[in-house]
């Protein structure tokens, strides 16, 4: 099963407080991508730029509507996503849990719809 991934930063998370420290030892980043890329089971990925440079696009009543920023008022920022492709929700779960963001972040699966 397929499931996307959002990867969202809370920007009023405080990296440096030590309460926060991950101690369960996570993968960092690259070495994530390194290992879930080897193991097929991720598809695809990438960063995307902060909320501030997003567009969001809408039509109503026949009217094109182009704001800038993101869509939803949300205290989280999406900075990124993974495509997955797992066996099951708890394999993907398991997978997510190995992402440095999983401590710092959110890590949203949702599974994509099957024809």
């Amino acid at each position: 099963m397929k499931y996307l991934m959002l990867v969202t930063l809370d920007p009023s998370h405080d990296a440096d407080d030590p309460s926060s420290a991950d101690p369960t030892g996570t993968l960092d980043v690259d070495d994530w991508v390194s290992k879930y890329d080897a193991a097929g089971v991720r598809l695809m990925g990438n960063q995307v730029r902060m909320a501030e440079d997003a567009t969001s696009v809408t039509r109503r009543r026949g009217e094109l509507l182009v704001t800038d920023g993101p869509y939803a008022e949300s205290r989280e920022w999406i900075v990124g996503f993974d495509v997955l492709q797992c066996a099951d929700l708890d394999e993907a779960i398991r997978v997510a849990s190995e992402h440095p963001m999983a401590a710092s972040g959110r890590l949203e699966l949702r599974p994509f719809v099957e024809d």
